[in-house]
């Protein structure tokens, strides 16, 4: 689909504790490591946890001058794994995607089946030679890499590093020898297998040796990241499941082993459950940083930040814990660094369609169809074309982006002049369970519904041509309501209803349009204004 430049529309406004063997590792920008430096002075002002409130899972952080980078994994949402920039790794924008889609099965189009829950999961970035990796694991497909000189992009299509069903979780490392490595673990996690690597990072040169397997003291080991640390090799890796497992460290003077592991963060005392698999970084001045996901439920898995100091060789995670090597989560610690990125930098949330491209928040469920969707055909607008579906999870060309707090409000103005007989247009919060608000058209007539965990509403004919469509989020339920006079005033239809977290993923604010009947000689489509979101410091009473 061919996108114009577009000027801005005139009317457009607004793990229990343990103690197991040693481990750990460390990067610098160039190569994935990170030499030790004398930590820098206590900043006065702290920052509070979560940083992120995003589903930014499975996060990867390096730090590149003075710059973050952070990765996280996407699944069947395209365009795949963002890339966010931080000067101060507590506030983050989003500013690009490793790739726009994935061609390699036919069902990440939605053609013969789909890829919910499945797709790009955990990724690694990493920095060698001046260019910049993303490695990542598609669990039916393979390891692929991509390659940017840029972390904006573009990136090199991905190619397949190990292909084949089965693997996850890899991580590159280059030593300073220049040979290459891989690490990763498999599906159902560990055990971890290191390959060696060809030097451009393209593709393994053995069938990898096991390094580390303990399935009693150890299981569901995945997620590892390698570094290099005064001589140790240094895997982080977390055990024991999304949502209670921990973090442990593995150490090595050689990368093959064998390692000694330790349990370096769990949830000790905290609320925080399963706080594990992230990266480790330093600020230039040498100060350590742990940055994690916790599993926030149907918000899904958030990013804390922890202060990270070392000890005879072992890092230490958060604050003290029982003992003096496992740490717990904190709630708040001192700042990185001296405040450098604007204090209301955030990734972009709110959209008017009056630029030549879709704002970088946007995912599309699977693959988008091209020719069914266009920023140009009308000038400040979104058109969405509806394709044939059964239901909202069977509906191609699915908008979506990441509630980015813990109560908002995602709104969005429809213009249905479009509309064909057996289409649907509205928003959801989607999921495998979505609830969703949105017009049908039947013999020409409009009408509003609600689908609501499974349970219909039927809202009054629709007579205007124009309609805002509101989802209100707080405390894991969606609240959704809707206006004809150009939102003056809103009115719920149906209950507050639960969110959830499926496929790996929170549920999350989406525009959509589909036609249930699929003999119809005209699809139909919407014309989409703007999206509004808007961070809420307490839900609304409706």
């Amino acid at each position: 689909m061919k996108i114009l430049k577009t000027r801005q529309s005139p009317r457009k406004r607004s793990i229990a504790y343990r103690v197991l063997s040693p481990v750990l590792l460390f990067l610098i920008p160039s190569c994935g490591f990170i030499s030790p430096g004398a930590a820098q002075s206590t900043p006065h002002t702290e920052y509070h946890n979560p940083i992120l409130w995003g589903d930014y899972s499975d996060p990867d952080v390096i730090r590149v001058g003075n710059e973050y980078l952070l990765v996280a994994s996407t699944f069947s949402f395209m365009p795949g794994i963002p890339v966010l920039k931080s000067t101060d790794l507590l506030h983050w924008t989003i500013i690009g995607h490793v790739f726009p889609r994935l061609d390699i099965d036919p069902r990440y189009s939605m053609i013969g089946g789909n890829r919910y829950g499945r797709g790009a999961w955990a990724p690694a970035i990493r920095v060698h030679a001046g260019r910049y990796y993303v490695y990542f694991p598609t669990p039916d497909e393979g390891i692929f890499m991509s390659s940017a000189s840029s972390p904006a992009g573009p990136w090199t299509p991905p190619v397949a590093v190990l292909a084949g069903p089965g693997y996850e979780d890899p991580c590159p490392f280059w030593d300073d020898d220049g040979q290459a490595y891989l690490i990763h673990s498999r599906v159902g996690a560990g055990p971890l297998i290191l390959h060696h690597m060809s030097p451009d990072g393209r593709t393994v040169l053995d069938a990898g040796t096991v390094i580390e397997r303990d399935a009693k003291n150890l299981p569901t080991l995945e997620g590892p990241k390698l570094y290099k640390r005064d001589g140790y090799y240094y895997i982080f890796a977390p055990y024991g499941g999304v949502s209670t497992g921990a973090q442990a460290v593995l150490r090595s003077r050689s990368i093959e082993g064998p390692y000694e592991v330790r349990t370096v963060l769990a949830q000790g005392s905290t609320s925080v459950n399963g706080p594990h698999q992230g990266g480790y970084i330093e600020t230039p001045g040498g100060k350590g940083w742990f940055l994690h996901f916790h599993s926030a439920g149907a918000y899904g898995r958030i990013d804390y930040l922890e202060p990270v100091r070392w000890d005879d060789g072992w890092p230490v995670i958060g604050k003290a814990g029982s003992d003096e090597v496992t740490g717990e989560p904190v709630s708040s610690a001192p700042v990185p660094v001296s405040a450098s990125s604007p204090s209301n930098a955030r990734p972009a949330t709110s959209d008017e369609f009056s630029r030549s491209e879709l704002g970088l928040q946007w995912e599309w469920n699977h693959n988008p169809e091209p020719t069914h969707w266009s920023l140009e055909e009308r000038r400040g607008f979104l058109r969405l074309y509806a394709m044939p579906a059964h239901s909202l999870q069977e509906a191609r060309n699915t908008l979506t982006e990441m509630g980015q707090d813990p109560a908002y409000s995602f709104t969005v103005a429809l213009q249905l002049k479009g509309l064909a007989d057996g289409q649907q247009a509205g928003v959801a919060m989607f999921s495998e369970r979505a609830g969703s608000l949105f017009i049908t058209q039947d013999h020409g007539k409009r009408q509003l519904h609600a689908l609501l965990d499974g349970k219909a509403f039927d809202g009054p004919t629709i007579t205007t041509d124009l309609v805002q469509l509101r989802v209100t989020v707080s405390h894991e339920t969606a609240t959704y309501a809707w206006s004809t006079n150009e939102g003056k005033t809103f009115q719920t239809l149906g209950t507050p209803t639960p969110i959830f977290f499926t496929w790996w993923k929170a549920a999350r604010p989406a525009i959509f349009t589909f036609n249930a009947d699929e003999d119809a000689q005209v699809m139909g489509y919407v014309d989409v204004d703007w999206a509004h979101y808007a961070p809420l410091a307490i839900a609304p009473k409706m």
